[in-house]
């Protein structure tokens, strides 16, 4: 059995997450003696706040990175760049076999860069996902990413055939959604420890909302209409708000904060307190792809604040609804709710819920 070397980049909140699963699974078929890999974990620092990074890595059990880079302020251009230059040092050192990186942040493109310019493999879980609108960062970073990526892990079916029309054939798996792999193993255990009480809240009687990418805070005219139609919305319930630090920092400086009087706006909240309180919602409102998945994995209405969505299996099973930042949309998206909220099963639109072990298992066999 030939040895492998792994580094794993990651920096952002919805890495941590799947990189958990993937991770355990890498350590159960070594002690099963079905593999032989060493996994180095580096993080950009991209998510340093506690509860946005330190949280995660105690909740999910990740082992304490082996580097950070503490890269965490800066425009894309600086923190893409000053990651390069770091992820670059850190492989040279270590002699990686294969870099993992994960989803679409600038952690995620920077990796994937330094490898292709050192020319080591790069595998990409997430591959595929397209929101068709390059002012996202997120879409340039992905479709980079895609492109030098020798193993491409998709998450659904419609991945597998968004790189197909852009003729990449070639290292193709479609392994199905390793954070659905997370939210199945995590579920009970945030129910069973995390209490709604602490928010002064009860099962499906509040909306839980969360609002960080820059199409909305960046824009003060749709980050006004969202608070606005948030408020709107409080009028009927509460509305609890875990502020991300980029939203508060657009919320002072455009000088909204009287539109946030009515919401229950707390801190950042750690990964099980962010599961029990997705699954106890009556509905979730966010511009967060990975809330989105979330949210439809515990079978909670979504209404996505974003004119687009990658997850478009969530549109088409019903259970979430494109509301941009317009706030008569949102509101009577947020009117049109079924109340209580039904729950529905995930389906298999995002796999059978062994996406990481498929995962473990396709890198083992590039040893």
């Amino acid at each position: 059995m030939k040895h492998l070397t792994i580094c794993t980049v990651v920096g952002a909140r919805p890495q941590f997450i799947k990189a958990a699963a993937v991770s355990r699974a890498i350590a159960d078929l070594n002690r099963a003696g079905e593999a032989d890999i060493a996994e180095y974990l580096l993080h950009t620092g991209q998510h340093f706040d506690f509860n946005m990074s330190g949280s995660f890595f105690e909740e999910l059990q990740i082992p304490k990175p082996n580097k950070n880079l503490d890269i965490n302020s800066g425009t894309h251009a600086e923190m893409t760049a000053h990651m390069l230059v770091g992820i670059e040092r850190t492989m040279v050192e270590i002699e990686p076999d294969m870099v993992l990186v994960y989803g679409d942040t600038n952690s995620t493109l920077a990796g994937s860069l330094a490898a292709a310019k050192l020319k080591v493999p790069v595998a990409h879980v997430e591959a595929g996902l397209r929101s068709f609108n390059m002012a996202m960062p997120e879409e340039v970073n992905r479709i980079l990413t895609d492109r030098v990526s020798s193993l491409l892990f998709c998450p659904t079916a419609t991945a597998v055939d968004n790189l197909g029309h852009e003729g990449i054939t070639a290292g193709i798996h479609l392994t199905g959604d390793v954070m659905y792999d997370v939210a199945l193993r995590y579920r009970e255990i945030a129910e069973r420890r995390i209490d709604l009480a602490q928010w002064q809240v009860r099962q499906r009687e509040f909306v839980l909302c969360t609002i960080h990418r820059a199409e909305n805070t960046d824009d003060p005219a749709r980050l006004r209409h969202i608070l606005a139609a948030l408020g709107d919305i409080a009028r009927d319930t509460t509305v609890l708000f875990p502020i991300h630090p980029r939203t508060r920092k657009a919320i002072a400086a455009g000088g909204l904060d009287h539109l946030v009087a009515d919401l229950a706006v707390i801190a950042p909240v750690g990964y099980l307190e962010m599961v029990r309180l997705e699954a106890a919602a009556r509905a979730i409102l966010t511009d967060s792809g990975g809330v989105q998945k979330e949210a439809f994995f515990h079978g909670v209405p979504c209404l996505t604040l974003r004119d687009e969505t990658e997850w478009v299996e969530t549109i088409a099973a019903g259970r979430n609804v494109l509301c941009g930042a317009d706030r008569a949309r949102i509101g009577a998206a947020w009117r049109a709710l079924e109340s209580p909220a039904p729950t529905a099963p995930a389906g298999d639109a995002f796999g059978d819920g062994t996406a990481a072990r498929k995962t473990a298992r396709i890198l083992a066999n590039q040893a």
